[in-house]
């Protein structure tokens, strides 16, 4: 049976983020204020009235300072027995008297903590909460878990079996929309639940070895083009995301947006083998007395309870499941296998263009295609590399924490440059008679399939026009479960002269980084091999280029991150090329050129590897 799954997930956060300036504006720093406590409690009490109101259960996340307060305890208890809920434990929520008192410190990001406060910290929540309620929790989770704490609290607490792991493309995009001010950066991990490797927690496990133990669920379901192409705060399954982002009638008080998206997630079971997935988690700064995001205090409540209404509605019509996090957890390990890829064909459902991505995630990448540029790839992130990439005080990356990409359109160009140069793009260039024409030129649509273990994203055919001569190509892309690969097929369906012969070049154009700053590349090496015989450059900022006739791959090798990516034909008389950049623009290009004619079929295969 098909199933859309929701976690509603709330937590008692005694010193909310948002609501302790608001609350206390003008007046000195006091985190043991009555006034926020109680107003922070009231703000959970209604959110749980709320969502028990519409028959769904919740996941109560206690938090450490919820911990020290009777009355919040009391009725994590009272609301287990009574509907079911889930009493669970967040890793937000540090702050209050206590905490501060012993860490004497304003963080409260756990991941950005050194790795011996991450152990104590850890140990001190725990405890606490075991001497609260005589258990320990099954489920926890922050905004982000990096690996390393991960692995501690499965192996000192083995009964956790769910987290909230990480906010999909909460990287500079968000930053930038915070006034420069909001450090959590951690693009580049699944949007949907997955099992988190031990060496990676935005790259998936891809056996049992290699598995952290957990299942991991998302901060938030984003909108997977908005949030994508600008500040993912502002586009999500929350409904004072909604608010935030000014999507809604403000004389109506009306938000369909929020009830378009709730559906296109519904909508992804026809692309995940009938299981698709939402959450739901606010805290209770959002829903301030004073208004929040220039919408007062009714509005945020209307706007609650209006999204806990429509999940209550689908659950009576039987087209939706509640669950608790660790009851989705024990789902979640039943229904999915290790390499089972996560796939979202996602429309604009805000903007009213026609635009369209496909987002695909396995152990070993995450990839995204965009049909308004060809089927050109965008996004990708080589997690076959299974990047240790250590996060907090006392590493190389005390805050960031995103997965580097090899291919990222908005933090490197793409195929829209403003000057010379390439941004980072995987597309092809077809040329006849001195015209030439980029793929990234010919918007187009797609529909998916699958067939055995391979998905398969097909997309309509365009029709390309030189000066004396029109063809119609259409591209399909495979993703072949387990593969570490993606195959690009190009179809000649109809040419105006069927004696024509046109060119192609299949290219990939890379770097390697997590925001818009470039990283040095003169540890990239490239290389075209075939049959022993090897040409390479390594990188130098020259503008060098070798090229090599029935290449059997073309290379790059980029230490920093552990990747080997490389490109493959069945073309066999193909000549396979490689590209160095230059400092204006520190990319490298990996391509095959060769002739296309009419009815011909070409294969090109884009590989990642670790490279060790």
């Amino acid at each position: 049976m098909d199933k859309f799954i929701v976690n509603i997930i709330h937590r008692p956060e005694m010193v909310p983020e948002y609501s302790a300036t608001v609350t206390g504006h003008g007046k000195e720093e006091n985190i043991g204020d009555k006034k926020l406590l109680t107003e922070s409690l009231d703000i959970f009490k209604t959110q749980q009235m709320l969502a028990h109101k519409y028959g769904l259960k919740t996941t109560i996340q206690m938090t450490y300072a919820s911990l020290f307060n009777d009355e919040a305890v009391e009725l994590a208890k009272e609301h287990h027995e009574k509907y079911g809920d889930e009493i669970a434990l967040s890793l937000l929520g540090l702050p209050c008297e206590e905490f501060r008192e012993k860490y004497k410190t304003k963080d409260f990001c756990i991941w950005m903590f050194s790795m011996e406060d991450k152990k104590s910290i850890v140990d001190d929540v725990f405890g606490k909460f075991y001497e609260r309620f005589g258990f320990y929790p099954e489920s926890t989770g922050s905004y982000y878990m990096d690996a390393d704490l991960t692995n501690y609290i499965k192996e000192k607490y083995p009964m956790v079996k769910c987290a909230v792991a990480t906010c999909w493309e909460e990287g500079p995009k968000a930053y930038h929309t915070c006034n420069n001010s909001w450090y959590t950066l951690f693009d580049g991990g699944p949007w949907n639940p997955w099992i988190p490797s031990k060496q990676n927690t935005h790259a998936p496990a891809a056996n049992e070895e290699e598995d952290s133990g957990i299942v991991a669920i998302p901060h938030l379901s984003r909108d997977l083009i908005a949030c994508y192409d600008g500040n993912g705060s502002n586009f999500g399954t929350h409904p004072q995301n909604v608010l935030r982002g000014m999507i809604y009638d403000s004389e109506k008080w009306e938000y369909p947006y929020l009830y378009n998206l709730i559906d296109q997630y519904r909508h992804q079971e026809k692309y995940n083998n009938g299981y698709a997935y939402n959450m739901m988690f606010v805290g209770p700064g959002w829903m301030n007395k004073m208004g929040r995001w220039e919408a007062p205090y009714e509005l945020l409540y209307k706007s609650y309870e209006d999204g806990c209404a429509y999940y209550g509605k689908l659950k009576e019509e039987g087209k939706l499941v509640d669950m608790t996090m660790s009851e989705f957890a024990d789902y979640y390990r039943e229904k999915k296998h290790y390499t089972e890829p996560e796939c979202a064909l996602w429309k604009d459902i805000l903007y009213g263009s026609d635009k369209q991505l496909f987002w695909y995630c396995d152990p070993y990448m995450r990839a995204c295609v965009n049909m308004d540029q060809g089927g050109a790839i965008v996004d990708l992130r080589p997690y076959a590399a299974k990047l240790k990439w250590e996060v907090g005080i006392g590493t190389k990356h005390v805050q960031d924490a995103s997965y580097p990409f090899l291919i990222q359109e908005k933090y490197r160009a793409g195929y829209f440059t403003h000057y010379a140069g390439e941004g980072t793009v995987r597309s092809a260039k077809l040329t006849y008679k001195g015209e030439e024409v980029d793929l990234c030129l010919c918007r187009t649509k797609a529909k998916f399939s699958q067939e055995g273990n391979t998905r398969i994203l097909t997309l309509d055919p365009v029709d390309i026009e030189f000066y004396d001569l029109t063809m119609t190509l259409q591209t399909k892309l495979y993703f072949e479960e387990g593969s570490s690969n993606i195959r690009i097929e190009r179809t000649v369906l109809s040419m105006s002269n069927p004696d024509a012969e046109v060119e192609l070049n299949e290219y990939m154009v890379a770097c390697y980084g997590t925001t818009e700053y470039p990283e040095d590349m003169t540890c990239v090496k490239l290389s075209c091999e075939k049959d022993g015989e090897t040409k390479s450059i390594d990188y130098a900022y020259k503008c060098r280029e070798e090229q090599m006739a029935g290449a059997k791959s073309v290379s790059a090798v980029i230490p920093p991150i552990e990747t080997r990516v490389s490109l493959t034909t069945d073309k066999e008389s193909a000549v396979g090329y490689i590209r160095e950049g230059y400092a204006f623009s520190p990319m490298f290009t990996l391509g095959y050129q060769t002739t296309l004619k009419d009815k011909e079929v070409i294969s090109t295969w884009l590989n990642l590897e670790k490279a060790n």
